[in-house]
């Protein structure tokens, strides 16, 4: 009696091949991920690119895995109607947060901001946002400011 690993070989199913292929992809580019910590790598590619090298890595090492290993390369059509939805709210949710994310010192107290991690930042938002400082402190009215 034949297992049916058997019969998908038998099949001309076997993408072992592929797999390993795959694989090797995915250690290639855990690699490279990996490299971007060395000092070499610091001192001669700015933080910016850096960061958009580190996320491109990790959307081809997500892609490769979701393609391959969970076998959505050979699924019908219907995983578009699964996925798109899908990266939409991701897209509006993201989209959503970042204004939270990049304004949040606005709204630390003294104690928070003293000890937070960089406490720099906020004076140089505050710096770049001066009227909202001066609400957050209560010395500007929105009222006042409507009207002039």
């Amino acid at each position: 009696m034949e297992s049916s690993s058997d019969q998908t070989v038998e099949k001309g199913h076997d993408h072992s091949n592929l797999f390993f292929v795959v694989f090797l992809a995915l250690c290639l580019l855990t690699l490279g991920s990996f490299l971007t910590y060395f000092e070499f790598w610091n001192t001669r590619v700015p933080t910016a690119s850096s960061r958009l090298f580190m996320m491109a890595i990790a959307v081809v090492k997500a892609s490769l895995v979701i393609l391959f290993f969970m076998h959505l390369h050979w699924e019908v059509a219907w995983k578009y109607v699964l996925t798109i939805p899908s990266l939409l709210m991701a897209t509006i949710l993201l989209l959503g947060l970042v204004p939270d994310i990049g304004y949040r010192m606005l709204d630390y107290s003294t104690e928070r901001e003293r000890f937070a991690a960089h406490p720099q930042e906020a004076e140089e938002i505050r710096e770049a946002a001066p009227e909202a400082a001066l609400m957050r402190e209560g010395k500007l009215n929105i009222e006042e400011n409507s009207d002039s």
